[in-house]
Order: C-alpha cells, then sequence, then structure tokens
C-alpha cells in the first residue's frame, strides 16, 4: 500500500498577497527610515572621521538594498502541485476465488404492443 507524505493542507498554503505586500512595504520604511538617520548623524555628528564615512555608504546604497528586498516574495519557490486523490487510500484488489461462478441469467425482454380498436 502506497503512503502519500504530501497531503494537501489548509495551513500550507502561501501568505495572502495583501499580507505579503503589507509585509514587505514595512520592511522597506524601516530601511529607508535607517537610511533617514544615517544621512542626518552624517550631518550632524563634527568632527567628520571614519564614522561619517560608515554612514555615508549606509545613506548611499540603502535604497538599493531596500528595494531588492521589497520586491522579493516569501515564497520564491511554489510547491508541487498534488492530486487530491494522491491522498486517498488504495482500494484492495478482491482476492481470485476458486471456484466458477455461474454465468449470470440473460435479462427478461418485456415487450409492450398497443394496438388501435377497430
Amino acid at each position: 500500500m502506497k503512503h502519500h507524505s504530501a497531503t494537501p493542507s489548509a495551513t500550507s498554503l502561501p501568505r495572502a498577497p495583501h499580507d505579503d505586500s503589507t509585509r514587505r512595504m514595512t520592511k522597506y520604511f524601516i530601511m529607508m527610515a535607517v537610511r533617514v538617520v544615517c544621512f542626518i548623524l552624517m550631518v550632524v555628528i563634527a568632527p567628520y572621521g571614519w564614522h561619517t564615512a560608515v554612514l555615508a555608504v549606509g545613506a548611499v546604497f540603502l535604497p538599493y538594498f531596500a528595494v531588492i528586498v521589497a520586491n522579493v516574495g516569501d515564497d520564491v519557490r511554489e510547491a508541487p502541485a498534488v492530486s487530491p486523490l494522491s491522498a486517498l487510500p488504495e482500494r484492495p484488489e478482491p482476492a481470485p476465488t476458486a471456484t466458477a461462478q455461474p454465468a449470470a441469467p440473460a435479462p427478461t425482454v418485456i415487450e409492450i404492443r398497443e394496438s388501435r380498436p377497430e
């Protein structure tokens, strides 16, 4: 008897498109807020030094990474389709019988004829 481990399940469904886009927009917003903080700290902190260069790199390159992170969805690969019939147990085949069964009787044919009264 075959056992199939990939049975369809409601809990294995992908995230709803609205929830996925909301989550990606939140990630983008957070990364852009970090960029603004980097830019403000780069201008405000004096004297300028190595930390200014690090903040400048963050302010310049964070938008690129924010767009990449925002455009990547949750499920990059799709799960293979599973036939609902594959989850059903297989029917056992009937055991062959040693005795021959008698042939079924021929069906009875009933004819109905209508005649007109004369």
